[in-house]
């Protein structure tokens, strides 16, 4: 688990004025913490985390010394000017199950000859930290026309250690023939007139 450095935020100093002297605002709040605590962090130490990280990925903070499982709950992003706004982390406590989100990674989409449909690319779940599941990555190389992949279909969603909060009948991706695909849409015109 990586390990980032931040520090209290400092309140004189609106966040608007944060940003441009290169820190990020953020927060974390829950688990054993009392109370919410706002942060701020060097932006190319934010960067780095979420060009590495995305939302439900674990790692701890080091605050004032204290190391604090947490892990990423929201990453506000301004898309326009490139900035990152701000970053929610939710600490973790060992026997406390959580709220996340499984990020489904495919592999080799480019080898698929027919149209790759993605349904479902972020699985809900609930786990105590140490049973949390970053990514899951699926190899779709040797995929054919009508394969339909199934959240039941996903060894690692089937655990019993995790509670999912999608049914297991939920389609995560679909290939279908191109062709057929092209001429549904004009097909449905001709059935409506």
């Amino acid at each position: 688990m990586d390990v980032i450095k931040v520090n209290k935020r400092d309140f004189t100093v609106k966040a608007k004025q944060l940003r441009r002297a290169g820190m990020v605002p953020g927060s974390v709040f829950g688990g054993p913490l009392p109370d919410s605590v706002s942060l701020q962090i060097v932006e190319d130490l934010a960067r780095r985390l979420i060009r590495n990280k995305r939302e439900g990925s674990k790692l701890k903070l080091e605050l004032d010394g204290q190391l604090i499982p947490v892990q990423i709950k929201e990453i506000s992003f301004n898309t326009l000017n490139n900035e990152i706004l701000h970053i929610s982390f939710q600490a973790l406590k060992a026997d406390q199950k959580v709220n996340s989100l499984i990020h489904i990674i495919l592999k080799n989409t480019e080898k698929i000859t027919g149209l790759l449909e993605t349904m479902l690319l972020e699985i809900p779940y609930a786990a105590l930290p140490e049973n949390m599941i970053d990514t899951i990555t699926i190899d779709v190389d040797g995929l054919g026309v009508g394969t339909v992949i199934t959240v039941a279909d996903i060894p690692e969603l089937m655990s019993d250690k995790i509670d999912l909060q999608v049914g297991t009948e939920e389609i995560v991706l679909r290939i279908s023939d191109k062709r057929h695909s092209a001429k549904q849409p004009v097909e449905q015109e001709a059935e409506e007139e």
